[in-house]
């Protein structure tokens, strides 16, 4: 049975080790391996697990926790080795806790490329805190940061008491816009780890999971916005798409691109198919495809939502045009 890495992302400083420390004073990551992600050859993070160990180090709260001086891939295939020789508890989850300074993209490639891993450990939930305070900053000179943002499927606002109402206010406003399918919460909302991973797998969800998901969607309009160094580009059409056509030119369109699409999530009509299709993709990065038992609502239009930096939307059109000539004449644009 494959099991879920769920990671939690944030830049430096955005409170995920205080967040963790929280989550681990109670019992609810009992069934959870945690992996802490150290930058450089000293870490500071260790202070939540009490030592520095290159074992595994079994918390009071039932926890397993290992700190990462290596490759993931090599973390994860020792943790999994331990868990079936009965050295460590039978945990059913995987909790990661990157560096601020990581880029969700290559651990999402990784879990999806590695023949090693593939069918073993599966992306869950990806979450990311965002500094109340330091956003602005963060998001105009790290690149990082916005890479993080986009590629969430769940935003915490953490030091929210450090910033004034309007600010707050904006802040919300601004990150929900570059990231409109992911919930946004308050940090000091969550107070155990059921409640940090509700819905956890997403990419592995049931389609009952991605029907709910997408339910709480806001109504999107075609068309192209601006929100600092990023551009939400959507794009809706009609008709139902031509499965084959379609996968052909998003892939193409990520392995020329993919650096500069930060993520695409979306909700299609296919051709010889009842109810709708869900995709993911983190730059490079295609999740599998996940099939809903029925559409979210009234509205059979596909939906693309794209968030590009460093990509014009209209050179994003015209590919769509082109694509949409041979495979889907009655597309929309994105305007």
């Amino acid at each position: 049975m494959s099991i879920a890495l769920n990671v939690i992302s944030g830049f430096l400083g955005s409170g995920k080790t205080t967040l963790l420390n929280r989550l681990l004073q109670g019992e609810s990551l009992g069934d959870t391996a945690l992996l802490i992600n150290e930058f450089g050859d000293v870490g500071i993070d260790h202070l939540l697990v009490e030592e520095v160990a290159p074992d595994t180090v079994l918390l009071p709260s039932g926890c397993v926790c290992c700190s990462i001086r290596g490759e993931l891939k090599e973390a994860l295939l020792g943790l999994l080795a331990r868990r079936a020789r009965g050295e460590i508890p039978a945990f059913r989850r995987i909790l990661l806790e990157t560096t601020g300074l990581a880029d969700p993209a290559p651990i999402l490639a990784t879990l999806n490329n590695d023949p090693q891993l593939r069918g073993r450990v599966h992306i869950g939930l990806l979450v990311t805190l965002v500094d109340a305070c330091h956003a602005a900053l963060q998001e105009r000179i790290h690149p990082e940061w916005l890479a993080q943002v986009a590629a969430a499927d769940r935003l915490l606002l953490s030091k929210t008491d450090c910033v004034d109402e309007t600010r707050l206010a904006t802040l919300r406003e601004h990150v929900q816009r570059l990231n409109p399918g992911a919930p946004l919460l308050l940090s000091t909302d969550i107070h155990s780890g059921d409640q940090l991973l509700l819905g956890e797998g997403v990419r592995g969800a049931t389609a009952e999971q991605e029907v709910a998901r997408w339910q709480l969607w806001r109504p999107v309009t075609a068309g192209v916005a601006q929100h600092g160094a990023a551009q939400v580009c959507c794009l809706e059409f009609e008709r139902p798409l031509d499965w084959v056509g379609f996968g052909v030119w998003l892939s193409m369109l990520l392995r020329c691109h993919g650096e500069r699409i930060l993520r695409v999530k979306g909700l299609l009509n296919v051709d010889a198919s009842q109810a709708p299709i869900v995709i993911h993709g983190v730059q490079h990065c295609l999740h599998a495809p996940v099939h809903l038992p029925r559409w979210p609502g009234e509205d059979r239009r596909s939906r693309l939502v794209f968030i590009l930096r460093g990509l014009e939307p209209a050179l994003l059109q015209r590919s769509f045009e082109v694509f949409a000539r041979s495979f889907a004449p009655a597309a929309g644009e994105c305007a």
